[in-house]
């Protein structure tokens, strides 16, 4: 029987995706895997982690990589791989993928973003979570835990909707935050931080039909 189990969380921004994400690997003593990935990733591909940070979660320019296909590196945004020139978007991504994968082989865990349901589909007991909120909810959010000011919360909401759309959309063919690829959503207004992460660990137990803590 395999006892590990894996938990992808994607995430609206400024839904306090990632806080519900830490209080669920807290409560299943596993551990939780966010930004510390771009560490990881540009460890193991032997990039530079600032690449990887200036990249994360960014879309391929799909133009930019038609004309760049066989020529040249641009402006830093292409690498050689293999007899292939790709866009650097294209090598960060499949350095998390491949971390990503690794890691979910090794051990139970808490991946957030980065297109990890997709990544590890093919996984055994994976649980898939989507995490919303309403608007006002995400702009209090962002303002009273973020610091951000409040005349930018709607902006910065939109813009990383769209950064995390856009990857997601073209990385999986699929259509970031369609309830149909998720296991789950949950709307974190409704439950607080703690009450979502109780609904995860409930849901992944209903799945695996098994106690996990």
């Amino acid at each position: 029987m395999n006892d590990k189990f894996i938990i992808t969380i994607s995430r609206q921004y400024g839904s306090g995706g990632r806080n519900i994400a830490k209080k669920v690997a807290e409560k299943l003593g596993v551990d939780c895997y966010d930004k510390d990935l771009i560490r990881l990733a540009a460890k193991e591909s032997g990039m530079s982690e600032k690449v990887f940070e200036s990249m994360d979660e960014k879309p391929t320019n799909s133009l930019l990589y038609s004309l760049a296909m066989g020529a040249y590196a641009m402006d830093g945004q292409y690498v050689y791989w293999g007899d292939a020139t790709v866009p650097l978007t294209d090598k960060v991504y499949q350095a998390q993928t491949d971390i990503i994968k690794k890691l979910a082989s090794e051990k139970s865990g808490v991946f957030v973003g980065r297109c990890a349901d997709y990544v590890l589909r093919d996984f055994p007991n994976v649980l898939k979570v989507f995490i919303s909120d309403t608007h006002e909810n995400r702009v209090n959010r962002i303002v009273n835990e973020y610091g951000a000011e409040a005349k930018k919360a709607d902006d910065l909401i939109t813009k990383n909707d769209k950064k995390r759309a856009n990857y997601y959309d073209f990385h999986t063919n699929l259509t970031w935050g369609d309830s149909t690829n998720y296991d789950i959503c949950i709307r974190t207004g409704d439950f607080g931080v703690d009450g979502a992460a109780e609904m995860i660990i409930n849901a992944l137990e209903c799945k695996l039909g098994r106690k996990v803590r």
